[in-house]
């Protein structure tokens, strides 16, 4: 495992906003979504399970290695919506995606230690890190909004690889990919033998949620095998609750099994017991057509929100290329140099990379944060978005 003493970049860039004495710093760093007041709501329908899970609590014991299977069930519907594919599927609840995607790559260390796992870049900034600790090896290609290069490393891996990719709305590039570049994958990963290796974070946010999921889908009815990690976390706000699930489909059964039961043997001894509060809030909402509906219609609404924030942002900045990202997260086409004055001068607080949280900016300073990047100067290109 790769340790360091150095304080997480991130994380040290939260810390120096939060001790920014200007009323009107702005925090687009951590992805947490955020409405207009700046405050990190919870949703109508979470509120609701809450209170009905509050009336009726009669225990707080242990919920097993596996979780709340029920959860992971309900989990499997909604992002699968297609039964002989959720019939191939078996897992874990998971502490969350994060959780998700190290529980699946210490599974996928202890099935295929000679594996190598190809990882888009510029990728999540944990994705790295996670594969590295599971004793991974990786080969990157750049993430461009044709796949190309993406297509390349599959055809020139071998059988067994992996390759490591966004479910949609990719951080930190926002680009996704159309569907039928989806089938293109799919065929080549089905030919060259290699395994997809699929996070699923930000689903609903990006186009709809069944927009959002239908590429998944589509590779999904066409590869023998794949692991999928699912948070919670972006779609019910369940940040601090670390909800997700690891999730593995394959036509075998004995093959699901014994993935089941190697994922609850690295479970139980990384932490034993994931928590049980969120995975049983997002069970409720997906078992009572009421709170589904109503869960359905506050995502679209922060879908739209999102949407109107990116255009105003491409328009007030003139990156057309923007508004052809999707998601919370974007990328400026600001150098290191550029977002640190848009920080020291003006108090907006992205990452070097040029990464922001869309979330963050409340609507109505959108026209401010706008004028500040062009302040700042742009790259002399536009994105590959």
């Amino acid at each position: 495992m790769l340790l360091t003493t150095a304080p997480d970049p991130l994380w040290q860039l939260t810390a120096d906003c939060a001790a920014d004495a200007r009323p009107d710093r702005l925090d687009l760093l951590v992805g947490v979504y955020r409405d207009d007041s700046g405050e990190a709501p919870v949703m109508a329908a979470v509120r609701a399970a809450e209170l009905r899970l509050a009336d009726r609590s009669r225990s707080k014991a242990y919920v097993g290695p596996a979780g709340n299977t029920r959860f992971r069930h309900e989990m499997t519907r909604l992002l699968l919506a297609d039964p002989v594919l959720a019939a191939r599927t078996d897992g874990v609840q998971a502490v969350a995606g994060t959780g998700a995607l190290r529980l699946l790559a210490e599974l996928l260390t202890a099935t295929g230690p000679d594996r190598t796992v190809l990882l888009g870049t510029p990728a999540y900034v944990n994705h790295p890190a996670i594969l590295a600790a599971a004793g991974l090896r990786t080969r990157t290609y750049p993430v461009t909004a044709d796949g190309a290069a993406m297509l390349a490393a599959v055809h020139a891996a071998q059988p067994g690889d992996v390759l490591l990719l966004q479910g949609c709305c990719h951080n930190p590039t926002g680009l996704g990919l159309p569907l039928g570049l989806w089938d293109e994958l799919a065929a080549a990963l089905a030919r060259r033998g290699v395994t997809p290796f699929i996070d699923q974070a930000y689903f609903g946010l990006g186009d709809g949620l069944d927009e959002d999921l239908a590429g998944m889908r589509r590779l999904l009815r066409v590869v023998p095998e794949a692991f999928v990690a699912v948070s919670a976390s972006k779609a019910w706000g369940l940040y601090s609750e670390r909800t997700g699930c690891a999730l593995v489909l394959s036509a075998d059964a004995g093959r699901r099994q014994q993935a089941r039961t190697m994922l609850e043997t690295i479970a139980r001894i990384a932490y034993s017991q994931p928590p049980a509060h969120g995975a049983a809030i997002v069970e409720e909402i997906l078992t009572d057509p009421i709170l589904t509906a109503c869960w359905r219609d506050e995502l679209e609404a922060m879908r739209r929100r999102l949407g109107r924030l990116r255009d105003g942002l491409a328009a007030g900045t003139g990156f057309a290329g923007l508004g052809r990202q999707r998601g919370m997260f974007l990328t400026l086409p600001l150098d290191a140099a550029a977002m640190l004055r848009l920080r020291q001068i003006h108090g907006v607080y992205g990452l070097p990379s040029g990464r922001i949280n869309l979330a963050g900016i409340p609507y109505p300073r959108i026209e401010a944060v706008s004028s500040a990047i062009r302040s700042v100067g742009g790259r002399n290109h536009e994105m590959s978005a």
